[in-house]
């Protein structure tokens, strides 16, 4: 299983939907990285992602992108292999 990764919020409804759809995919173990509580993070990640939102999503290398993104993804059916790679 890849690594994943979310950049978050305390109070993020879509992180919290988020965690769910990946939990239920059988993500055992998400890195949170709270970027309310650090803003030198918060600014790493919209350097690397060009974006201001949380969630903000990686499996592995890959950047998913958001909570809408991660449910397209899955809805396509390329949440799960993404999450299998080696």
């Amino acid at each position: 299983m890849q690594t994943v990764k979310m950049y978050t919020t305390a109070v993020c409804p879509y992180c919290i939907r988020a965690k769910q759809i990946l939990k239920a995919k059988g993500v055992e173990q998400i890195e949170e990285i709270r970027i309310d509580l650090d803003p030198a993070q918060r600014d790493h990640m919209m350097q690397t992602t060009g974006r201001r939102t949380v969630p903000q999503i990686y499996v592995g290398d890959t950047h998913v992108g958001g909570c809408d993104d991660l449910m397209a993804l899955d809805a396509k059916g390329g949440l799960v292999p993404l999450l299998q790679a080696a």
